[in-house]
């Protein structure tokens, strides 16, 4: 449960909402929502798309699902609606059969492999970027190619958007432990739990509802719906996602004399990217 949790408020809570302080300090810029992030993503497949075409190359934009098939699926559903509509979204599929850029990749001839490659992400000769987790630990990626001109006509500094982004997304390796423990999240657990046995589905947390239904196959989607309503609605009575956010904002607060500058960073040029992307493709229906 620890770790899908930490994730629950990624959106959200991935840079958190205190201020370094002092008069002058600026307010944070606002935290994306699914829906922006979504956006920016797909705004990124398009810069990609046109810059491999001037290059030669085909390439296809990953827009297949609609924005509701979209929304991503947290520990703390709370969307009723949503979730009679799509349980907890295991019906909602991706591609049918191969990527069609890897299979169009495949078919080039081997000379050409290497060009696409060079012009997608640098190929071989691409720098190498590095981030320090704040765990331990680093994570590494290729920067070049159409891949770098999207980032860079979307955040401005690719290297700096990558470096601060995994510092926001990975800090919960700091506070997750703290964040199990809090005795304001685990009674907002527990009083989901017992509304949930209250409904007839008896489960400790929303991690082992959804553990239960899922992977029954297309004959156990009733089964998944129904946990998923009841998982829903005693979410939102019992206010568990407001409580786990606001609980993980705290403990991510904590940590801003060490990464309050990464986290206000990312938030900027995460708005910077969408200040763009509305500009670049219009939002999924």
């Amino acid at each position: 449960m620890r770790g899908v949790l930490i994730a629950c408020c990624a959106v959200m809570a991935a840079a958190a909402t205190g201020c370094s302080g002092g008069a002058a300090a600026q307010p944070p810029a606002p935290a994306l929502t699914w829906r922006q992030e979504l956006r920016i993503a797909d705004a990124q497949q398009r810069l990609i798309r046109q810059c491999m075409n001037r290059h030669g190359f085909g390439y296809w934009e990953d827009r297949e699902l609609t924005l509701q098939e979209s929304r991503p699926v947290r520990y703390v559903q709370d969307d009723v609606a949503w979730a009679r509509a799509y349980g907890y979204g295991s019906r909602i599929g991706g591609k049918d059969g191969d990527d069609p850029n890897a299979a169009y990749r495949r078919g080039l001839p081997e000379a050409q492999r290497a060009a696409f490659d060079a012009a997608l992400d640098g190929g071989r000769g691409a720098r190498l970027l590095t981030a320090r987790l704040p765990g331990g630990g680093e994570i590494r990626k290729r920067l070049g190619g159409c891949g770098e001109e999207a980032d860079r006509e979307l955040y401005g500094d690719p290297a700096e958007w990558f470096r601060v982004s995994k510092v926001a997304m990975s800090l919960g390796a700091l506070y997750g432990d703290d964040l199990m423990r809090d005795a304001r999240l685990t009674a907002a657990i527990r009083a989901w739990s017992r509304c949930m046995k209250a409904a007839g589905h008896p489960y400790a947390d929303p991690q082992q509802a959804r553990d239960a239904v899922l992977g029954r196959g297309p004959s156990g989607f009733a089964a998944e719906r129904e946990t998923a309503v009841a998982d829903a609605t005693c979410a939102r009575a019992t206010s568990l996602r407001a409580v786990a956010t606001a609980r993980e904002e705290h403990y991510r607060d904590r940590l801003r004399d060490r990464f309050g500058a990464d986290l206000d960073a990312y938030r900027r040029l995460g708005l910077r990217a969408y200040e763009r992307a509305v500009r670049i493709v219009p939002e999924r229906r």
